[in-house]
């Protein structure tokens, strides 16, 4: 039978790699966990916090605002969102998942070419599949924001890799390019490369895009 020692360390070494798979990619932390994530640019930030209910399930909120190429249309939304695990594929010294995530609320819309100002609710589900190791990371991302008369569906692929291993209780540095576009508000394909820092339940990460916008993301799990 394992020792009492054993047994903790076993443990500790279990949820240390949940943890660390959840600060490369998740949009959720482990059970009874909260995670706030941030995504942040001139013309896009994204700001939520959830709780995980269960191991595949999470309550949030959320507050996410868009702005076009020539900055005339802006669109605030702030909803309730949902988080759920779909499928988890713990493979040898890699994992990989597969997410859904909507969410619901109010969308105030802004243009100052047209003077229109006005809220409508929006609905925004979306999947999200994952793949990462202590060195390789790839995310590929479809959300559908839509409300009457609105689509502005998201899609977003991601790579990336470490520097140099390390150990769990150590910063890993990494390289992340992403490229994503956002249908309707912007005609360009928005190419970000982006150093991030990962340690154990956070990371940061911050570049610059092909447009010369600063970007910031961050995510914490407590």
């Amino acid at each position: 039978m394992l020792s009492n020692h054993l047994k903790r360390s076993v443990l500790a070494l279990a949820l240390g790699g949940i943890a660390w798979a959840d600060a490369i990619a998740a949009p959720m932390g482990f059970q009874d966990s909260w995670m706030s994530m941030g995504d942040i640019s001139p013309n896009w930030r994204e700001v939520y916090v959830n709780y995980a209910l269960t191991a595949t399930d999470a309550l949030g909120v959320d507050n996410t605002y868009m702005r076009s190429d020539d900055k005339r249309v802006t669109l605030e939304l702030s909803d309730l969102t949902y988080t759920r695990l779909i499928e988890r594929w713990n493979l040898p010294d890699a994992q990989a998942n597969f997410w859904f995530v909507t969410g619901l609320g109010e969308a105030s819309i802004r243009d100052q070419g047209s003077g229109i100002s006005e809220t409508r609710t929006m609905i925004s589900p979306g999947v999200q599949y994952d793949y990462e190791t202590t060195r390789l990371y790839f995310a590929a991302i479809a959300r559908f924001y839509r409300a009457h008369g609105i689509d502005h569906d998201f899609a977003s692929l991601r790579g990336g890799f470490s520097f140099y291993e390390t150990e769990y209780d150590e910063t890993q540095p990494w390289f992340v390019l992403e490229a994503r576009r956002m249908h309707d508000l912007s005609q360009q394909l928005e190419v970000t490369p982006m150093v991030r820092l990962v340690n154990r339940s956070y990371f940061v990460e911050a570049g610059v895009n092909n447009s010369g916008r600063p970007r910031l993301n961050f995510m914490y799990i407590f």
